[in-house]
C-alpha cells in the first residue's frame, strides 16, 4: 500500500455540514429510547435544589453522556463528540460538555443512587428486549469483583492510597453472564481509594442478585469471587438470595490444616486448556491436581454464620523454595495450594476449572477503561460515582447493540463493536421529509451494521 498522490496535491478541508463519524449511534440511542432510559431517568432522579439549573432536563443530559461513552469518550469534554456535522440534525437535546459537567457535579450520593436504580430498571428492560441474558440456560454466574483506578493528583475527593499502593479510587463491579454470553453489568459502586476489596460487597452483591432475578432469570446461580471476598456477610447475602457460592479462599493456618490430611490417592490430575499464570512461582502452570474435602467455616463468628461446604483444593509442583511457608517445610515444601471454598453441585473435575473462569471479568475492567473509564474525570467523589454508574450504562448498551448485530458481536470486546457497528461513517441526504444515511460500499461489517440498524426500527433504502 501507498500514497496514491503527492502531499503538494492533496488538500483538507472542515466544511461539510451533512457528514458524521459515528452512524451507528443511531441505532445504539434508539435502542436506549425504547428500553426506557430516558422515562426511568426522569422518573428517579430529582436533582432538586441545584444551582443554575444544573438539575433540570436529566434524562436529556444522562443520555447525552451516555450516546458520547458508546461513541468512545473517556472524558467530559470528549463527550463534545456528539456536536459535529450532521449529528444535530439527526439527535435532539445534546448539551455541550460543560452543560454536562456541571449536571454531573450537582449529583450527591442519594442522587448516585437514583442514577444507579434507573439504570438497573433499563438494564433489566434491555435484557428482555434484546434476550442480551439467555433465560434457558441451566446455571448463571455472577461475579463481584474490584479494581483500583489510578487518579493524579490529590485534589480528587476520595483519591488515596490503597493495596495497590498508587492513589486513586476503588470501584467494584458485578456482572451476570451465562456458558452462552459475554458479561452484562449489573452493579456498581465506587469507594474511597483506600477502601477495602470487599468493603460492602454483601450489599452491593444482594442488589445485583436482586437484579438478575428482576431480569427473568430463573436458574440456578453461582456467585464467583476472589478470596477479598471470602467471608460470611457475603455467603450469608448468597444464600438468602437462593444462590449458590464459589469463593476463593486464601491459605491461611486453617485451610493448611484441612488440607494436610487428604490422602495422596485422594488427588486427581488435571491439565489445563491454557496455562495459567502463577504469580508467587512466577512461571506457568499447565497441569496441577485437585481434590475435595468438607469444611466448616467463619468458626469465630456467631454459629448462625458457620457455613459447611465443600473445600476444592488445586495443587501444583513448587519450584520456588523461597515460597514454602515458615514452618511448613515437610507438608507444603512439594507442593503450592489453592483452595475454593463452594457449595455449587458442579463434580470436583467441572467445579475447579468453572470458578477458574471469574477471570472473565479482568475482561470488563479493560474494556471499561479501553472507553469511558480511561479516566474518573472530575474533582468531586459523587459526580465520579454518577460517570462510573452511567460507563456501565454505556458497556450494556454497547453489548446489547453488538448482540443484535451478530453472534460475533454478541461475544466480541466493545472496542471492537465501536470500531465495526459504532463508528461509521456516513453522509446525510433529505429528500420528501426523510433522510438518507449514505454509507461507506463495500464495509466489511455490512450485513451486520444492517440487522442492528432493521432490528432498533431503521428503514433501508432500496
Amino acid at each position: 500500500m501507498k500514497s496514491s498522490h503527492s502531499p503538494a496535491a492533496v488538500f483538507a478541508a472542515f466544511d461539510e455540514p451533512n457528514l458524521i463519524a459515528h452512524a451507528g449511534l443511531v441505532p445504539a440511542v434508539r435502542l436506549a429510547e425504547r428500553c426506557d432510559l430516558p422515562r426511568l431517568v426522569a422518573e428517579k432522579v430529582k436533582l432538586t435544589g441545584a444551582k443554575n439549573g444544573a438539575g433540570t432536563a436529566a434524562d436529556a443530559k444522562a443520555l447525552s453522556v451516555v450516546a458520547g461513552m458508546v461513541a468512545g469518550a473517556d472524558s467530559i469534554d470528549d463527550l463534545d463528540v456528539l456536536r459535529h456535522g450532521g449529528l444535530p440534525r439527526l439527535f435532539g437535546g445534546v448539551r455541550a460538555p460543560s452543560t454536562l459537567g456541571s449536571f454531573l457535579r450537582a449529583f450527591t450520593w442519594g442522587h448516585v443512587r437514583q442514577l444507579q436504580s434507573a439504570t438497573r430498571a433499563f438494564t433489566c428492560n434491555l435484557a428482555a428486549h434484546t434476550g442480551l441474558v439467555p433465560k434457558g440456560d441451566e446455571v448463571v454466574f455472577v461475579d463481584i469483583d474490584s479494581k483500583v483506578k489510578q487518579v493524579y493528583g490529590p485534589a480528587k475527593q476520595g483519591a488515596s492510597f490503597g493495596y495497590t499502593k498508587v492513589r486513586g479510587l476503588h470501584f467494584q463491579i458485578v456482572t451476570v453472564k451465562t456458558p452462552t454470553c459475554a458479561p452484562v453489568i449489573v452493579a456498581t459502586r465506587l469507594r474511597r481509594g483506600s477502601a477495602g476489596s470487599g468493603k460492602g460487597a454483601a450489599s452491593l452483591l444482594r442488589e445485583a442478585l436482586a437484579t438478575v432475578r428482576a431480569m427473568g432469570i430463573t436458574a440456578q446461580i453461582i456467585v464467583r469471587a476472589d478470596s477479598a471476598f471470602f467471608s460470611h456477610k457475603v455467603v450469608d447475602a448468597c444464600r438468602k438470595a437462593g444462590a449458590r457460592f464459589s469463593l476463593a479462599v486464601a491459605v491461611g493456618k486453617k485451610i493448611r490444616e484441612a488440607i494436610a490430611p487428604i490422602a495422596e490417592d485422594a488427588w486427581t490430575p488435571i491439565e489445563y486448556t491454557d496455562a495459567v499464570w502463577d504469580d508467587e512461582e512466577e512461571r506457568w502452570v499447565s497441569d496441577a491436581e485437585i481434590a475435595e474435602v468438607p469444611f466448616t467455616a467463619f468458626t469465630s463468628k456467631k454459629k448462625q454464620f458457620h457455613t459447611t461446604a465443600r473445600l476444592i483444593v488445586r495443587r501444583v509442583k513448587r519450584l520456588n523454595p523461597k515460597t514454602v511457608p515458615e514452618g511448613q517445610a515437610e507438608l507444603f515444601g512439594v507442593w503450592r495450594h489453592h483452595a475454593i471454598f463452594t457449595d455449587s453441585r458442579f463434580e470436583l473435575v467441572q467445579a475447579e476449572p468453572m470458578h477458574r473462569e471469574h477471570a472473565v471479568v479482568e475482561q470488563v475492567f479493560a474494556d471499561l477503561e479501553n472507553s469511558a473509564l480511561g479516566h474518573l474525570p472530575s474533582g468531586k467523589f459523587t459526580a465520579n460515582a454518577a460517570w462510573l454508574t452511567l460507563a456501565a450504562t454505556a458497556y450494556n448498551l454497547t453489548r446489547a447493540a453488538g448482540h443484535l448485530a451478530s453472534a460475533f458481536h454478541a461475544r466480541a470486546r466493545t472496542g471492537t463493536i465501536r470500531r465495526h457497528l459504532i463508528h461509521v461513517p456516513a453522509r446525510i441526504a433529505a429528500k420528501a421529509r426523510t433522510i438518507t444515511f449514505h454509507l461507506p460500499q463495500r464495509w466489511r461489517w455490512e450485513d451486520d451494521f444492517t440487522d442492528l440498524w432493521t432490528a432498533t426500527g431503521q428503514r433501508l433504502r432500496t
